[in-house]
């Protein structure tokens, strides 16, 4: 299976949510988490691409961005696309959520194996699998893909999982889309 790998905005220009107590960013903790999930699937058979810019649908404001990620993910092409990310609201919120365009679609299905796993081996607050049909990485690519959002980077104690269990977090997601791999 090929898996694309998408780890949330951008280390340069797009820094994500941000924590106000210890300033932990999104695009750092998507980064290292999807480098792990990438050694975890190549370990487990499949072709990994992965790819971090701000530029998702030919977007970007920076001509240092002249590949979009839901281009390459179609033309490589991928057979699933997940993008990473951490979630913030109201510094109270927690928990993980796994975003799809569709929740009776294939990509549903590999977004509720990815949440699953994630709850049940992490324990986060278990928010459910959402249909988004309006955001970029779900409306543009060709194949199944989901959005997840780990745990809320704004809630200390769920930036504290993110920091203390990130490879807990890679190898959940990485389960889920072999997984969604073993429903094909």
């Amino acid at each position: 299976m090929k898996v694309f790998i998408n780890p949330g905005h951008d280390l340069d220009y797009d820094s994500g949510a941000v924590n106000p107590n210890s300033g932990l960013r999104e695009c750092d903790v998507a980064a290292k988490v999807g480098n792990r999930v990438k050694s975890y699937l190549e370990a487990a058979g499949c072709e990994v691409q992965l790819l971090q810019s701000d530029n998702l649908y030919f977007d970007s404001q920076y001509n240092d961005r002249p590949v979009a990620v839901c281009a390459a993910a179609n033309d490589w092409p991928a057979d699933v696309f997940v993008s990473l990310h951490c979630n913030a609201a109201n510094t109270q919120a927690q928990g993980t959520e796994v975003e799809c365009y569709g929740s009776n679609s294939a990509g549903g299905r590999l977004a509720q194996c990815i949440q699953s796993q994630i709850v049940n081996s992490i324990g986060t607050v278990d928010r459910g699998v959402k249909e988004m049909p309006g955001l970029i990485v779900l409306k543009y690519t060709d194949m199944p893909a989901c959005l997840v959002e780990m745990a809320f980077i704004d809630n200390d104690a769920d930036a504290q999982l993110l920091v203390d269990q990130e490879d807990d977090f890679a190898r959940a997601i990485a389960r889920g889309i072999t997984d969604y791999q073993c429903t094909l």
